[in-house]
Formats: structure tokens, sequence, C-alpha cells
């Protein structure tokens, strides 16, 4: 068995590779660590930013089962979650194989339906609110009178609140996807379907068998990062549907959890109370995203 190395040694060794961690170190624990501790201690406090905190227990984690808008948003987030991640990783998908080539035609495609995924959120978000105005100023309603019909209340039919954040969210995060889908099929050996071919396997049989099992890595990684950002969801809500008395636009139809969140932190100022809602929320995500981590595993040693 080896002796331990002693500290002096190891210290002139590597002394100045820790000297040189160290404002990495800092800066790390200062604005995120610390941060982190303070707000899973606030989520048992009841604080307003201004009075001392005055530790609660578990009562704040106790009002959010009864909270009835908790509870909206939180069916409101899980049923954008569901069909924002569902629809854009098949459309992710479906673009890949698409425009998977190396032809000039392709990475002009590739690079079009990419652009909504590097341009700044908050100016997608304004572009939107825009094209969805109520009146015939609106792209989407002008549209619509060329075909005969009236003005549409695009922002203001509960209906539609949740059908147009996913359109809004596939649209812009599909173009990310496909290029991880293209990386991945890029990785696909041809022998594989060559093989394939040559013993009379169809283009779907060589997809569903070859393709499919060889992407589930690819897959794994795009469904945990999108089920990361749906749950996050904020800009979306907050600039495009936030009215004057809601934060989650006509009768909470487009409530999430995040800007719950940030309604009751920083309207009725219970930093309190939304530090609780950001720890379930962690809880969810880490849940959610360790379960499908485990499911990727074990299809793959199928």
């Amino acid at each position: 068995m080896a002796s331990p190395v002693p500290l002096r040694s190891r210290l002139r060794r590597y002394g100045t590779s820790y000297a040189m961690l160290l404002p990495f170190l800092a800066l790390f624990a200062g604005f995120l660590l610390w941060p982190l501790a303070n707000s899973l201690y606030l989520s048992f406090t009841t604080f307003d930013g201004i009075n001392p905190a005055a530790f609660t227990g578990l009562d704040n984690f106790r009002t959010l089962l009864g909270d009835s808008r908790f509870l909206h948003a939180l069916s409101n987030t899980a049923l954008y979650v569901v069909a924002s991640v569902v629809l854009g990783t098949l459309l992710s998908l479906g673009l890949a194989l698409a425009f998977s080539g190396t032809g000039w035609g392709h990475r002009i495609m590739r690079t079009l339906f990419f652009l909504p995924s590097v341009t700044s959120s908050i100016a997608l978000m304004l572009m939107w609110k825009w094209v969805l105005f109520p009146s015939d100023v609106g792209l989407a309603n002008t549209i619509v009178s060329w075909f005969g019909g009236g003005a549409v209340a695009w922002l203001a039919t509960p209906g539609l609140t949740i059908p147009i954040l996913v359109l809004m969210a596939v649209w812009g995060g599909m173009g990310y996807g496909m290029v991880l889908y293209v990386a991945g099929l890029g990785s696909i050996p041809e022998e594989y379907h060559e093989a394939a071919k040559i013993d009379g396997a169809s283009t779907w049989q060589r997809f569903r068998h070859i393709t499919l099992p060889l992407l589930r890595p690819v897959t794994t990684y795009v469904v945990v990062t999108g089920l990361i950002g749906a749950f996050q969801v904020f800009e979306a809500v907050y600039i495009v549907f936030r009215g004057t008395n809601s934060v989650g636009g006509v009768l909470d139809s487009g409530l999430m959890i995040v800007p719950y969140l940030y309604d009751q932190g920083f309207t009725h100022f219970k930093l309190g109370y939304a530090s609780a809602i950001a720890w379930v929320l962690f809880l969810i995500i880490f849940v959610l995203s360790l379960a499908n981590l485990r499911l990727g595993r074990a299809m793959k040693e199928l």
C-alpha cells in the first residue's frame, strides 16, 4: 500500500494550480453555493426582503399543497412540458432526417431552422407579440383577413394560450435539437445500413432497428434538456401574455411555475414562499431528469 503524499510535497507540486483555481472557487462559492444555501434556508421562513426572516419550518410547503394558483400553474406547466418536449423532439428528428445531407441546400435549411435558437429570447417574444397583436396590425390577423376571416383575440382567448406557448417553444427550439440529431446521424457507420440493405431491410426497418436505437443517447439528451428548459419557461409568459392584473394572462390560462414564483417573490414580496416554490421545481426537474437518464440507460442495455 502506497504511503500518503505529505501535505508540503503536495503543495509544492500543485500549489500553483491550487492558487490559479482560487478565484474561480471564490466566485463559484459566492455566486452559486451561497445563494443556493440561502434560498434553501429562506424556503423554511417567512421573509419579505425588509424584515428579518422568521423560521416557520415546513409551513411554506404545506401552504403550497393547498394553493389553488400553484396547483393550476403546475397543471399548466405539465401540459406545456409534455406537448412542447414531445413535439419538439419529433420535429427535430424529422428536420434532421430531411436536411442531414452535405449539399448547400441542406446547409442553408439547417442554418435557417437553427437561427431562432441563437437569437435573443426577448427579441423573439416581442416578435411573437407583434405577430399575435389583436388588431389588424398583427401579422396573424392580417393573414386571417386575407381569407375573409375576422380579427381573432389571440392573446385574450384562454383556450389558445397553451397551444400558442407550445408553438413558440417548438419553433424556437427545434433547430437546436435538429443540429444534435444531425451530428448523431453522422456518427452512425454507413456499413450498418449497407449490410441491412443487402439483407433486404426496407427503409422503415433500417430506421427502426438501426437509426433509432443508435440515436438513443442523443434523444435522451434532447429530452432531458427540453424538460429542464420547458419547466423554466418565463419570458414567453411574462412578455407575451402578462396582463395588468395577472402574470399568467387571461384567467391565469398561461400561468406557469416560474412566472408564479416571480409573482410571489417580486410582486407580493413573499420571498420565503417563492424560495419554497423554487425548491419544489428543482425537485421535480431532478426526479424527471434522473428518470429519463435511467430509462435511456435501461433501453441502451436491451
